[in-house]
């Protein structure tokens, strides 16, 4: 075989060309499949990616029968995880009893965290109500978007306006509070 001539497809290639194929067929089920089950689009999405991730690094000898029921074997698995993981730190305690020394803050991180807080409350409170809730229940609580539209009665793309605008007016009043004047 003449070395300058190209070689057929890698099997990584062949592997790849696979993955394609299923997440554009199969994406949005095994998506939904998610969600149903971890209660979250966002984490749905993660476990969903962790999955064609998990596919696309077998090794080239694996041979999988089904590809459908791997990938959506493979992702109940992988939410099974994901669920466990929650509970864990769900359980885990917030403050431990005796083993606190290394969670005792400076004086000075203190000072600055009390600071920074304070700062953070005077940003949301000169924003209109909507775009301050939106960006509390987003970035503090750490909701989806999806759960907060339907809590506050607006569409998806409101509260991501909403939430965009809070997170600028923050940048915005930070940058402004730590330029020289």
């Amino acid at each position: 075989m003449d070395p300058t001539e190209p070689a057929g497809p890698s099997a990584s290639d062949t592997r790849a060309t696979q993955v394609v194929a299923l997440f554009r067929e199969h994406n949005a089920a095994l998506v939904a499949f998610l969600r149903a089950r971890l209660n979250s689009l966002a984490d749905a999405q993660e476990v969903a990616q962790e999955v064609y991730l998990k596919l696309l690094t077998l090794g080239p000898d694996t041979a999988i029968d089904s590809p459908r029921a791997f990938l959506f074997r493979a992702a109940a698995n992988l939410a099974v995880d994901k669920l466990r993981m929650r509970n864990v730190r769900a359980a885990a305690p917030v403050d431990p009893e005796h083993d606190d020394w290394h969670v005792t803050p400076i004086p000075e991180q203190h000072a600055s965290a009390v600071e920074q807080w304070r700062d953070l409350r005077e940003a949301l409170d000169e924003l209109p109500a909507k775009t301050s809730r939106a960006f509390v229940m987003h970035v503090i609580d750490g909701r989806d978007f999806a759960s907060i539209a339907r809590d506050m009665n607006l569409s998806e793309r409101m509260v991501r306006y909403h939430v965009g605008n809070a997170l600028a007016h923050c940048r915005e009043r930070r940058d402004r509070a730590e330029s020289p004047r």
